[in-house]
């Protein structure tokens, strides 16, 4: 096989893995910006190896994306942006190869925004060593050379990151889609017709929103509310149309129903641009977190993969 050849046999190993290496980056990273980041840098690596001493292609590549993925993550300017109050997820609309496997409910929990913000809370050798057991089934074995530590550091970093989870995240069963949409249906309707009431009634005793927007511009931090009756308030608000957030948006978008990593969400379209997203965390038939995203950013890949997804009927035809 002469070099040109050998060239696109290799490329074509490495693309063989790029969905599973890319649902990885973005499992670690948080970001569908920075997982492509990665991901390239190791195409890169792939490159200027020498490919011939490479025996287990996956695995030396798996190695490679997830201590690029903790190089980012130690960084002072990962650092710097987490720490700043104003980080969120970068959603991701359902179907995206990025979301990876879901054929487990473990696959599944580990890509849902709420588990990412969690997973802010554990050390990045500590998110390393959970995703590559609970979404991706790799031995402490495995781990172990992936990371340079030994089989028992793994496992006890296992534990400890379990712990850190359990303690601190809202689990209930999973969620009927069809059920999650009456419930966002309802919100939506009671939030346009100002029934602060009905609000109320849809959200957990707890609940808590977080928005990167206050309806009129882009926050420098988060805006988090944690009462029911606040958040019932902010979202009467919110949904409510204004010339301002029209003025805002560059016009007056359509509301779509869709899932977004997994999770019912209300989507503001104009043309073929997101302009905004809700999403929400149901639970017992309920809602116990609201997300807004609105910062251009962290949206740009879901304008995308919208604009592939196709027309249907929105919610509301004019926001």
């Amino acid at each position: 096989m002469d070099s040109t050849a050998t060239d696109r046999f290799d490329t074509g190993r490495f693309l063989a893995s790029r969905n599973r290496l890319a649902s990885l980056a973005y499992r670690l990273l948080g970001s569908a910006t920075d997982a492509e980041d990665a991901v390239q840098d190791a195409f890169l690596h792939w490159q200027a190896a020498d490919r011939r001493q490479i025996k287990v292609p996956e695995a030396w590549l798996t190695k490679v994306v997830t201590n690029l993925c903790l190089d980012r993550l130690r960084s002072a300017q990962a650092r710097r942006e987490r720490t700043a109050g104003a980080w969120l997820p970068e959603p991701l609309l359902d179907g995206d190869p990025m979301l990876g496997p879901a054929d487990t409910f473990a696959q599944r929990e580990s890509v849902s925004l709420a588990m990412l913000t969690l997973m802010e809370r554990l050390s990045p050798v500590e998110r390393a060593v959970y995703l590559l057991r609970e979404a991706f089934s790799y031995s402490h074995t495995e781990i172990a050379d992936i990371l340079d530590i030994t089989e028992s550091a793994s496992q006890q970093h296992l534990h400890r990151a379990r712990h850190r989870i359990t303690t601190t995240r809202r689990r209930g069963a999973e969620v009927d889609p069809t059920s999650a949409r009456g419930i966002v249906e309802e919100f939506l309707a009671a939030a346009t017709s100002g029934r602060i009431e009905r609000l109320v009634a849809l959200l957990t005793d707890d609940a808590i929103a977080i928005a990167d927007s206050d309806g009129a511009g882009l926050a420098k931090t988060l805006l988090r509310y944690d009462t029911p009756e606040r958040i019932a308030a902010i979202a009467r608000a919110g949904f409510k149309p204004t010339p301002a957030k029209r003025r805002l948006v560059g016009g007056t978008p359509a509301v779509h129903y869709a899932l977004v990593n997994g999770a019912p969400a209300i989507l503001f379209v104009l043309g073929d641009q997101v302009a905004g997203a809700v999403t929400f965390d149901v639970t017992d038939g309920r809602i116990a977190t609201v997300r807004g995203i609105a910062a251009p950013t962290r949206l740009v890949r879901l304008t995308e993969a919208w604009r592939q997804h196709g027309s249907d009927i929105p919610l509301i035809t004019q926001w």
